[in-house]
């Protein structure tokens, strides 16, 4: 572990006091609300998030959601209701296979994935998608690749276009929009707020959907990288088996991880190059830290700005014309 993850996860730790504190100000003096909904992925995030809300509120004021879909992992399902059950929070499993089977979002994702593939079939076949370059030898934006697997079994690997690409996101995003609209009419029955799980490792790629995961009133550990939860969760003592699992968008029916579909490296790695960025530290001192070459850095830092400056519409409120006097 290297002294920058150190000092991160001794930072984070003793800012939970601060955190549960943050959380209580907002939702009662500010929101002027009675307590929280919280989309409970069986993720860490969410879990983290989770547990600090019910030490901020009580369990009594934390309400806990479950919206699993036609190709959620039936683990994802099982730790959610594991963490609501130890926390002692009521909650609920939606499942918003209905709302994407209304929209014809599975239809339309495999007639896109017959096209590339016409032995297709979702009975049969899983997928996933991911993003196979290093950029720390090469500084390019390389596209997605899409997997498909019979019996666990890679039987396809398909570089996407653009036009492919952008289609399949296009569907993908449906799902958490979804959610976060259920989140909304669940918080606004109860006279609540929804509150965000999105780490500032996510928040900084741009590793969230649009008025999705993004669409929440409160963003308690955005600005806290990916690492950091980690170690928050360790503190709270969550369940292990929540801190082990390898994180997930569980958007596709094959298990996919964030390290392969998004960062393409360990967290921490990814999370040591983004701080650096922050801090202006030089590739040089960077190098020696990670045991990397500065050229290897240098990719990193032009492949990483890239992401940040690409997605700053995320982070924004949408851009409005001002009126001249």
């Amino acid at each position: 572990m290297s002294q920058i993850t150190k000092n991160l996860e001794k930072e984070s730790v003793s800012n939970i006091k601060n955190l549960v504190q943050f959380i209580k100000i907002q939702t009662r003096e500010k929101f002027k609300k009675k307590g929280i909904v919280i989309g409970v992925s069986g993720g860490i995030d969410s879990a983290v998030v989770a547990k600090l809300s019910v030490m901020a509120l009580g369990k009594e004021n934390v309400y806990g959601v479950l919206l699993p879909e036609e190709e959620s992992a039936k683990s994802s399902t099982l730790l959610g209701e594991k963490l609501c059950k130890e926390l002692g929070i009521k909650y609920e499993v939606i499942s918003i296979t209905p709302i994407l089977n209304a929209l014809d979002i599975y239809k339309n994702k495999n007639n896109l994935i017959k096209k590339i593939y016409p032995k297709f079939n979702p009975k049969l076949h899983k997928t996933s998608m991911i993003l196979p370059s290093d950029f720390l030898n090469n500084n390019q934006l390389n596209f997605p690749h899409l997997k498909i697997y019979l019996n666990s079994e890679l039987i396809l690997d398909h570089t996407l276009s653009v036009k492919e690409y952008l289609q399949i996101i296009g569907l993908q995003g449906v799902k958490q929009r979804s959610r976060m609209m259920i989140q909304y009419m669940l918080a606004e029955q109860r006279n609540y707020l929804v509150i965000g799980t999105t780490n500032k490792t996510e928040n900084l790629l741009g590793q969230f959907v649009k008025y999705g995961d993004g669409g929440v009133d409160l963003e308690p550990i955005e600005n806290f990288y990916k690492t950091q939860i980690y170690a928050i969760a360790r503190k709270l003592k969550l369940p292990k088996e929540i801190i082990l699992r390898p994180p997930t968008p569980d958007t596709w029916s094959q298990y996919t991880s964030d390290e392969d579909f998004f960062w393409r490296m360990p967290v921490d790695k990814m999370d040591e190059l983004l701080f650096s960025i922050e801090k202006n530290i030089s590739p040089k001192k960077v190098s020696v830290s990670m045991r990397l070459t500065v050229k290897q850095v240098q990719n990193a830092f032009i492949h990483l700005n890239k992401m940040i400056n690409t997605t700053w519409h995320l982070r924004k409120m949408p851009p409005s014309y001002c009126l001249k006097k």
